[in-house]
């Protein structure tokens, strides 16, 4: 079956995108990318090009740059050009020079997507999606799937490169370098060579150039078995994700903005470490802080270790996943004449009432005070060591640190504990308790209500 036919049926049968979508091609100009925009003019295909100068290979990549241009010439199609400073973005990211190439890319390429739907009339958004196409091919996979292997990327990344991932498609993945070089040849179609594609400095290239074709010697089939696999790793990955969505659904209790995992319930699953793993990596952890987690299973109360964005916290018998919040605005002034405060933990209403006609709340997210004992301003600031108040029905002081063992509240429940004072004094532990001294009486003329709306 020709390229061609064999192009659009992929398309069809991938469900890959439709006909009156809007597409940019990422074109470098080599043969890949060239038959990729002549597969989509001569399939009548709506789209653009897009073209990265990476200002790596100095008058190569001006002459690369022209080349492309010239393809909008030929299909009469708008070109986008991008010129990055990728070596001085690299050095200031510390990251390899293809690394920093293809954030700058796919950054680039997320803002064209959004500048092409942002161009389209209100009435016709909800009619054309736009995607970027790539033209990465069955060798292209057949090299990502051994590179993510030896890498360690675990089962996901032995699925190789997947055909659509959310706005991006690789609509060639059926296709291989011979079928590519085949109809270049069969259309007269010109491209460039990039002279960086011979060296072996690029971990691509050495798996392309040296360990494939050794290992041909041995497999001449190679290439077909690997691509064979792909497809049975993407079952195999579906199977596998079924799997861990019921191990998440029975262990995981979602808590607001935390998650809580039990422990003993945990330990009982096989296999844990993978488990432990799924469960972690959506929260910034990655692999290699499984075993920390596994330590933190059976250590004492109290210890953690973090991510970027959350802590993992052991709590008797049970783990806490909580988001590590910013100590920014801990402390906010209220003012007499206040009614509504916003911070970090949701929002305060703030009201006068007459103690001749009202209705005592027992809610714990509503402080009812004696207005006539209350000073202005007050202070809404986190709580810190040393703190210490009069528990509502006590006579004696408490600190805060021993009420929150009595009342067993969790090292994270701990972290975003606020509280209101007046003339440095704790007036409610906002949510939990109000101090006795402020507490109403028979002597009560005025309530200071305060209710707290979580976020």
């Amino acid at each position: 079956m020709p390229l061609l036919e064999r192009f659009i049926d992929n398309i069809l049968h991938e469900h890959l995108f439709q006909k009156r979508d809007n597409l940019i091609i990422a074109v470098s100009g080599g043969v890949d990318s060239v038959v990729l925009c002549e597969l989509c003019s001569q399939a009548k295909l709506n789209f653009e090009i897009a073209h990265c100068n990476f200002q790596l290979r100095g008058e190569e990549s001006e002459r690369d740059e022209a080349f492309v241009k010239s393809l909008g010439e030929k299909y009469a199609v708008k070109v986008f050009v991008k010129k990055f400073e990728t070596e001085k973005y690299a050095g200031e990211q510390k990251l390899s020079i293809q690394v920093a190439a293809r954030e700058l890319r796919y950054k680039w390429f997320s803002e064209l997507i959004e500048a092409t739907n942002s161009r389209q009339q209100p009435a016709t958004v909800s009619q054309h999606s736009t995607f970027l196409l790539t033209a990465h091919h069955a060798n292209d996979n057949a090299e990502t799937l051994l590179m993510n292997f030896f890498k360690g990327t675990g089962i996901k990344g032995l699925h190789g490169i997947l055909p659509k991932q959310r706005n991006i498609i690789r609509p060639l993945l059926f296709a291989t370098k011979e079928d590519i070089l085949s109809f270049a040849q069969e259309n007269n179609l010109a491209f460039v060579e990039d002279s960086s594609n011979l060296t072996e400095k690029y971990t691509r290239n050495y798996f392309r150039h040296t360990l494939i074709p050794s290992l041909k010697k041995v497999f001449p089939q190679v290439e077909e078995n690997l691509q064979q696999n792909i497809e049975r790793f993407k079952e195999i990955d579906m199977l596998y994700q079924q799997a861990i969505f019921l191990h998440k659904k029975k262990l995981i209790e979602n808590k607001g903005s935390e998650a809580h995992v039990p422990v003993l319930k945990l330990l009982k699953s096989k296999p844990l470490k993978t488990v432990v793993y799924e469960i972690i990596k959506d929260y910034g952890f990655t692999a290699h802080q499984t075993d920390e987690v596994l330590h933190l299973l059976k250590s004492e109360s109290g210890k953690y270790i973090s991510s970027a964005s959350h802590r993992i916290i052991k709590n008797r018998k049970w783990i806490i996943i909580s988001p590590i919040h910013s100590v920014e605005n801990s402390l906010v002034v209220i003012n007499e004449n206040d009614k509504k405060i916003e911070f970090a933990n949701g929002r305060l209403i703030i009201e006068k009432i007459s103690a001749d006609n009202y209705s005592l709340s027992t809610e714990s997210n509503v402080a009812m005070l004696d207005a006539g004992v209350i000073a202005f301003p007050l202070v809404l600031r986190k709580w810190k060591q040393g703190d210490y108040f009069y528990p509502l029905g006590m006579q004696k002081k408490k600190k805060l640190s021993r009420f929150f063992i009595d009342t067993k509240m969790s090292v994270a429940e701990k972290e975003i504990t606020w509280v209101i004072e007046s003339n440095k004094k704790i007036i409610w532990v906002v949510g939990k308790r109000i101090d006795n001294r402020f507490r109403i009486t028979s002597a009560t003329t005025n309530i200071l209500k305060v209710d707290l709306i979580q976020k």
